[in-house]
């Protein structure tokens, strides 16, 4: 990470992503999404979120 690396919450993940929070959660759980931990809560470098959007695309149909 670099000094300029913006940070999310997972509320933010969650709409930014259109799924639940509870979605966001399990993904950071199981390793799928890079996180921090900050006191009892979770933040998330926007970068991870865009690799991992673009590492799970697929063309459908």
């Amino acid at each position: 990470m670099t000094a300029g690396t913006t940070f999310l919450t997972v509320a933010e993940v969650a709409a930014q992503m259109r799924v639940s929070k509870m979605t966001v959660y399990r993904l950071v759980h199981n390793g799928e999404l890079e996180a921090l931990r900050v006191g009892r809560s979770f933040r998330v470098p926007e970068q991870a979120v865009r690799e991992y959007l673009q590492k799970s695309f697929y063309e459908a149909g």
